[in-house]
């Protein structure tokens, strides 16, 4: 069927885009913390997290680097498992002690950053991702991290 050959062929590149996509969104939490830009760190009013602020400071590097190497597709898998991580904690931490759905405990982004980590954990960074020596990899049907 001609369709499932076109959906087989583009879903390395689609994954890419979604890597990449969902990687710069996270890396931007990161650097509005750490160094105060696009509005800063949330509730700060355009400042920065304390520099080694538990866990704060910790959460923004984890977003500013992690989400940076799954931008561009280096160590992607355990960058992405380290995201996920870091996520599933702020919502355990933060939002689920105010109220068990993240539509009501405002957690809604830590879970589908959690999930959407954990998704690129498991199936690698599709197409487009540098690794070994800074060579950019073609979209296979088996993708090493």
């Amino acid at each position: 069927m001609p369709s499932t050959d076109l959906a087989e062929k583009a879903r390395p590149y689609a994954l890419a885009f979604f890597r990449i996509v969902t990687g710069l969104l996270f890396a931007s939490h990161g650097a509005a913390s750490v160094f105060g830009i696009l509005g800063g760190a949330p509730g700060s009013h355009g400042g920065t997290v304390p520099t080694g602020a538990w866990p704060y400071w910790y959460a923004a590097v984890i977003q500013l680097v992690g989400g940076a190497l799954v931008v561009l597709g280096l160590g992607t898998r355990t960058a992405a498992l380290i995201c996920s991580g870091s996520m599933a904690y702020a919502y355990f931490t933060v939002h689920l002690t105010t109220a068990l759905w993240p539509l009501q405990n405002g957690g809604e982004p830590a879970a589908l950053y959690a999930w959407a980590f954990l998704l690129l954990a498991t199936t690698g960074p599709g197409a487009l991702a540098l690794r070994r020596g800074g060579a950019v990899m073609r979209g296979t049907s088996r993708q090493p991290a």
